[in-house]
């Protein structure tokens, strides 16, 4: 019944809910995008098919995305209103653009694209859809720029016991966006490479519109080796950064207790938490160092000294993480990325030897990597933010002041439970409506005439 742990589980399960939908909406945009370009520049009725099948797809995740983050807006006010009071003045500035520009922007324009079929010229109809997939990835850097502030405050002064902007270019230009809004968007388009590639792969296998789901699944297959190769070499490039802004998190991370020079990287570590030293543990020599520095050797500070130097600086406290939660969420993200960079590589060679008859036992497989993105998504933002604690402000505010100081346990514990009640309707739902729709393939090929035809509503809105 305690509030503060009841108000984290709250935000952990409703931010974890809704993380499921956004990096699918930010890389499926784009390829519904490129599939109806190839449509008005070719003129061929497949790739037409093609964006209605995955746009079909693509606009149930973005309902349950927007159905769910609405939730975590009341909750900033209601169970963390002393973070609001605190941070509200800039915390605030990046929300509000979101929502005015990038959010009313993908929203308006998916409407057009829903109904604007056989309303708008070709051309037009495939602006609409640029102009979604763009707002979207707009959206997700202003989102990410306030979470930038919380792991690296920047633009700022403190006034009254509160957080005030001083510098607006500052704040949009944080350093830690730079490799934070590159690794989310490049999450979201391995997201969609991956779920286009499993439903592909399985309607291949079954002989179901087969030529429309090759091309879907070579153009997955070339999406996703691009952006996890990417995608792993910024994560390297954001490791180094946390090295530096938040040394605590690359400890905890690698559940490394003392400063090493060269510092080696873990295989497995067991610790012993209540004296804080670790008890038994596989490493590699130096690759720590090497994975933060680019040389053998550098300093890698340990939990023990880090948490010596914040009790001097922000006084008596416990500084360190719960260890085990960042230190397999790392291992748990690194390992499906490089699986998924096995099956990318998988994926081109089918695609480059017309292989998917002779290989089908590979294909196979693909229908279940559908959750390796979700799942490494997942465990990326659980090491984000957990590996932050004690701090919801990195180095300013902890969780402990940011709760309200006005909800109980038993107003939370009664929230608590609604909305997981909720939220497991709404997993059943979306499951439900992706597996129905994904699993009956594109509606069947149509003549195209010149007559006016009277549009039929269908989730998709007007028909071909």
């Amino acid at each position: 019944m305690d509030p503060l742990a009841l108000a984290r589980w709250q935000f952990a399960i409703t931010t974890v809910y809704h993380f499921f939908f956004v990096p699918l909406t930010l890389g499926l945009s784009v390829m519904v995008a490129i599939m109806e370009t190839i449509y008005v520049r070719t003129g061929n009725e497949t790739y037409k098919r093609m964006t209605k099948f995955w746009g079909k797809l693509f606009m149930i995740n973005f309902a349950m995305g927007v159905v769910t983050g609405i939730v975590q807006e009341f909750q900033f006010g209601m169970n963390w209103s002393e973070y609001s009071r605190f941070m509200g003045d800039i915390f605030g500035a990046p929300l509000a653009i979101e929502a005015l520009l990038a959010f009313f922007l993908e929203s308006t324009f998916l409407g057009v694209w829903i109904f604007g079929w056989n309303r708008l010229s070709k051309g037009m109809h495939a602006a609409a859809i640029w102009l979604v997939a763009i707002a979207s990835n707009l959206s997700a850097v202003w989102i990410l720029i306030a979470n930038s502030f919380m792991q690296q405050p920047v633009g700022y002064a403190l006034e009254n016991g509160r957080a005030v902007m001083t510098d607006f270019y500052a704040l949009v230009t944080n350093p830690n966006i730079f490799y934070q809004f590159p690794h989310t968007v490049l999450s979201g388009f391995t997201t969609a490479a991956f779920f286009v590639l499993g439903i592909s792969a399985y309607h291949i296998l079954r002989k179901n519109e087969a030529d429309l789901f090759k091309r879907s699944f070579r153009m997955a297959a070339v999406v996703g080796v691009i952006s996890v190769a990417l995608l792993i070499f910024n994560g390297h490039s954001q490791g180094q950064h946390m090295v530096q802004i938040q040394p605590m998190k690359t400890a905890a991370a690698e559940a490394l207790w003392e400063t090493e020079d060269p510092a080696s990287f873990s295989l497995l570590t067991i610790t012993d938490l209540s004296l804080r030293k670790e008890v038994f543990s596989i490493r590699i020599p130096k690759l720590l160092s090497l994975l933060s520095f680019n040389k053998l050797e550098g300093e890698v500070r340990g939990l023990n000294d880090l948490q010596a130097e914040f009790e001097q600086k922000y006084g008596p406290g416990n500084y360190i993480p719960p260890v085990a939660i960042p230190y397999w969420a790392f291992r748990i993200m690194v390992g499906l990325g490089f699986l998924m960079a096995a099956a990318a590589v998988v994926a081109i060679f089918l695609t480059y030897r017309n292989a998917f008859e002779k290989r089908a036992g590979l294909l196979r497989f693909f229908p279940l990597l559908i959750l390796a993105p979700y799942l490494a998504n997942t465990a990326g933002w659980t090491l984000t933010e957990v590996g932050r604690y004690p701090w919801v402000v990195y180095g300013l505010i902890t969780l402990e002041d940011s709760v309200s100081q006005v909800v109980t346990g038993g107003m939370l514990l009664v929230s608590l439970i609604g909305y997981i009640l909720v939220y497991s309707l709404l997993i059943f739902a979306t499951v439900y409506l992706i597996r129905k729709y994904a699993l009956a393939g594109p509606e069947p090929a149509v003549i195209e005439t010149d007559d006016p035809v009277e549009p039929k509503p269908s989730l998709m809105g007007a028909q071909g």
